[in-house]
């Protein structure tokens, strides 16, 4: 539990960096990072690539789910 909330949080910083435009501040971040895990899981599997395993791989699943969420937010939000 430690481990996902860690990763998380870094995936969740790092699409906030990646992805131009307002923050979501630590706990949007949180949230959006650990989504972003499954999310990105999800997205892996969809398209047949294998995840990269260990710590460094579950950070970029988590990291390219959370920046997909990110950018699907700020479309959202600006649309509105």
């Amino acid at each position: 539990m430690f481990y996902a909330l860690i990763v998380g949080v870094l995936a969740g910083w790092l699409a906030g960096k990646l992805v131009h435009g307002k923050g979501f501040g630590l706990i949007g971040d949180l949230v959006l990072g650990l989504v972003g895990g499954v999310v990105g899981g999800w997205l892996f599997g969809a398209l047949g690539i294998p995840g990269p395993g260990g710590f460094a791989g579950a950070l970029v699943t988590a990291t390219v789910g959370a920046v997909v969420l990110v950018w699907v937010t700020h479309a959202i939000r600006s649309e509105v």
